[in-house]
């Protein structure tokens, strides 16, 4: 063994895991570091992408850059798993750093959209391992019983991540300059001495003990999986643009389902040297966890898609005000995961925890549904308080179920699939969300405007003198003739211009629509939480991933994942 595990004195190991809680916490410190890096990437760059848009001359093309790193991290995650459980975590985990770094100098210096969007898909290769690799090392060196623990601080750097990252990148798209160079651009070069210490830090301290696994990497595998999975993500966020029933959308269904009936058939033939292999599908708890680890991707990413809208929208908010508001959610998801990692450690029960977990979920979606124009945001900030905790129930618990059932071979490509299917559920839920909002939302504004007509305050606004003065309510007022149905919503920034008694139309109109939105949300959450009843729980394992590991070499035999079914 090397000489971070070696050197755990009997009696001090945290959790029985064969480490001390001073390596377990420098190890951590390092994992963290990645994991900042991944989850702040993610919402820096959503508050900004106006500006660089603006600042590169390609506003109709800034959902390339979104789309393009999306699709290379989602799969690459599932190949980080497999290659790390060949190779070991620490050289994979290093590589992924350093393509995310230097993804990150190379967005920084773009000089047009296409160069970020081929960049970002750059960074999303790297990003791919992050996250994924982090929980992996953690079933390594942590026995399940007490991975909770640790596991939640990952989840408290993903909510802080949620609300710095706007904020942040709001700041840094309004400076016309830092240090000689555009402020935007310090969106991605931020992320330089952030990674820089995190490579110095897993270096040093990150020496698992590996034995390579002799196997060939599933390179058919992961050309099928690109097959399958790439249409799937270009037509989730495009379809709207493109009409789901058009020629380009079916075209890119049709081969999305040659992809994926091919990858099934490669990764069956390769057999334990597939990239996923078929083999862990035959465990009813990897099967339906990772089927509750879509269904709540889709319902937290599709229910929650419409919450920063109805706050800049509705309430007239910033982007970077929307940010700070999400605050009670974000501090939800912290409580109950370092919460629900002291309740596992102490009890080793963990079923009950995302059954109440999607049932808070599902609550709290149904409740958003109710939100109005006039809703207090002390409400608002109370369900997302909910919706939090809900989530904090379910993410890890739902990664600790399969990682407790995966054999130690198996546990890099295990903990790979439940961020895989979580991130396929998320862009699903993503775009029927945004595809039900855009589709109801000019009726609903119409409906608005049709009772507004018979509205007082909307007759006074419409002759009150100051109102036909200003060019912008009194053009809003011309173009009011088709009864609402002519008004361009590609651009929602004049709704906050208008006199409040002519934007009251819209509003509502928006609210009800994400209102839809919302209850399908619910809907989705309460399908999940019928599901985990039927979730087994086996027992957690006291033994860390290594010494499991150990001992199956000690007795000379493969350890083969237990069929629950």
């Amino acid at each position: 063994m090397s000489q971070t595990a070696s050197t755990a004195a009997p009696g001090t190991a945290a959790g029985g895991g064969g480490f001390t809680q001073r390596q377990i916490l420098t190890v951590l410190s390092g994992l963290l570091l990645g994991m900042l890096l991944s989850a702040l990437d993610q919402t820096i760059v959503s508050s900004a992408m106006r500006t660089i848009a603006d600042q590169l001359h390609g506003q109709s093309l800034q959902a390339w850059a979104t789309t393009a790193y999306l699709i290379t991290s989602t799969i690459a995650t599932p190949l980080y798993g497999k290659l790390s459980d060949i190779y070991g975590r620490k050289p994979v985990y290093l590589a992924s750093i350093s393509i995310f770094l230097v993804g990150s100098v190379l967005s920084g210096i773009s000089t047009s959209m296409y160069e970020l969007a081929a960049f970002r898909a750059l960074q999303g290769v790297g990003a791919g391992g992050l996250m994924s690799l982090a929980f992996a090392i953690i079933g390594d060196m942590i026995p399940a019983r007490e991975r909770g623990k640790y596991q939640g601080y990952f989840l408290a750097v993903f909510g802080l991540s949620s609300v710095a990252g706007p904020v942040v990148g709001g700041f840094f798209a309004g400076l016309p300059t830092l240090l000689g160079v555009d402020g935007w651009r310090w969106v991605f070069l931020v992320n330089i001495p952030i990674g820089v210490v995190a490579l110095i830090v897993v270096s040093r301290v990150l020496n698992l003990p590996h034995r390579r696994v002799d196997q060939k990497v599933d390179y058919w595998g992961a050309v099928t999986l690109c097959l399958g999975v790439v249409p799937l993500l270009i037509v989730a966020e495009q379809g709207r643009e493109w009409g789901w029933g058009s020629p380009a959308s079916l075209v890119t269904f049709v081969v999305a389902a040659v992809g994926i009936v091919a990858f099934i058939l490669v990764e069956r033939r390769l057999g334990d040297a597939a990239l996923l292999p078929m083999r862990l599908f035959r465990n009813s708890v990897f099967s339906l966890a990772n089927t509750l680890n879509f269904i709540v991707g889709m319902a937290m990413f599709g229910g929650l898609v419409a919450l920063p809208l109805y706050l800049q929208i509705v309430k007239g908010e910033s982007p970077t005000a929307a940010g700070l508001l999400t605050l009670p959610m974000m501090a939800g998801i912290t409580i109950a995961s370092l919460s629900s990692g002291q309740v596992i450690a102490r009890t080793g029960r963990y079923k009950m925890l995302p059954i109440i977990g999607t049932a808070a979920m599902a609550v709290a979606l149904f409740l958003f549904s109710g939100l109005t124009p006039d809703t207090s945001l002390v409400v608002a900030g109370l369900v997302m308080a909910l919706m939090g905790l809900g989530l904090g129930l379910c993410m890890q618990t739902l990664v600790m179920a399969v990682q407790n059932v995966a054999a130690p071979q198996d546990m890099g490509v295990a903990t790979a699939s439940t961020q895989f299917f979580r991130g396929i559920g998320g862009t699903a839920g993503t775009a029927i969300s945004l595809s039900i909002l855009f589709s109801v939302v000019g009726d609903r504004i119409g409906t608005a405007f049709s009772s507004a007509r018979t509205d007082p305050s909307f007759i006074a606004a419409t002759q009150d003198p100051k109102v036909l003065s200003n060019p912008v309510d009194a053009g809003f007022l011309k173009g009011l003739a088709g009864g609402g149905s002519n008004i361009d919503l590609e651009n929602t920034s004049f709704i906050q211009l208008l006199d409040g008694r002519l934007a009251r139309p819209l509003l509502e109109g928006f609210s009800s629509a994400m209102d839809t939105v919302f209850v399908v949300g619910g809907i989705t959450a309460a399908v999940a939480f019928v599901l985990i009843w039927f979730l087994k729980e086996v027992p957690l394992s006291t033994k860390s991933g290594l010494q499991r590991a150990a001992e199956s070499e000690n007795a000379d035999e493969r350890p083969l994942m237990p069929v629950m079914d």
